[in-house]
């Protein structure tokens, strides 16, 4: 049966499976200029149109990319957004349930933290205070506090300097903070979040990495509560989450 598959598979697939392998060993290094289409039809053993088949699927997968519209393809790694987008919608179809999400991002958030707390700087601590100012003011605006809620957690995501943790988070936070805006629809929620967010503003500036962690948990437990006052269902699989506005 395998070989059944095997023979059945594209001709591309095989080609992307080999360059992609040339990429991750790192023989084909990022910057690398691609060769052209005939000199890999010829080293592959293929046609051209085999071959850009497999460019195709290549730039889909953000390991080629084009600079500037030229026509010259260069080897690159894949962007932040694009992986958050794969992983994100592996979840959707993977049927992963809210409580997993929440569960997840209670280890991740808190962990975030500790690490931005550590290394925060002055330029860290006057965007979470302009966020925080910003959202003193719209506390009656639930579509606001959600694209603020969310702002205030990539600003500690990023101070963290973790890349790892980082790319992780992105692709839970795509689907977890949408929720928030149901949240806020239906609770009055806002006084409870500024007031999470300024004891873990306090709590960086005083470099007191135990405080900043737990005022982090408390503030995605207290999320979970609000959650479930609001009848949410906290074991319904996450959907694909709407655009938000960031204006």
């Amino acid at each position: 049966m395998s070989e059944t598959i095997e023979r059945l598979e594209p001709a591309y697939r095989g080609i992307v499976s080999q360059i992609e392998a040339l990429i991750m060993s790192g023989q084909w290094r990022v910057g690398r200029r691609v060769p052209a289409e005939t000199t890999l039809a010829a080293e592959f053993g293929v046609n051209r149109s085999t071959v850009r088949e497999a460019i195709r699927a290549l730039e889909q997968l953000g390991l080629v990319r084009r600079h500037d519209g030229g026509k010259l393809l260069y080897v690159t790694a894949p962007r932040e957004a694009d992986i958050a987008s794969r992983m994100t919608a592996a979840m959707v179809l993977h049927e992963i349930s809210f409580f997993e999400l929440w569960e997840a991002m209670r280890h991740v958030e808190p962990a975030l933290a500790g690490l931005a707390t550590r290394r925060v700087d002055a330029a860290t601590l006057d965007a979470l205070e302009a966020n925080l100012a910003e959202t003193r003011e719209a506390i009656g605006d639930q579509e606001r506090l959600t694209t603020l809620d969310i702002a205030f957690h990539q600003i500690i995501a990023g101070a963290a300097k973790n890349r790892a943790l980082l790319l992780s988070r992105n692709a839970i936070s795509g689907l977890f903070y949408p929720a928030f805006l149901r949240v806020f629809s239906r609770l009055n929620a806002g006084e409870r979040l500024l007031f999470a967010h300024t004891r873990i503003v306090e709590a960086m500036r005083a470099q007191d990495v135990a405080a900043a962690q737990g005022w982090m948990d408390k503030h995605i437990v207290d999320f979970r509560r609000g959650y479930e006052l609001a009848n949410l269902d906290i074991q319904e699989p996450v959907s694909w989450p709407a655009p938000i506005n960031k204006a």
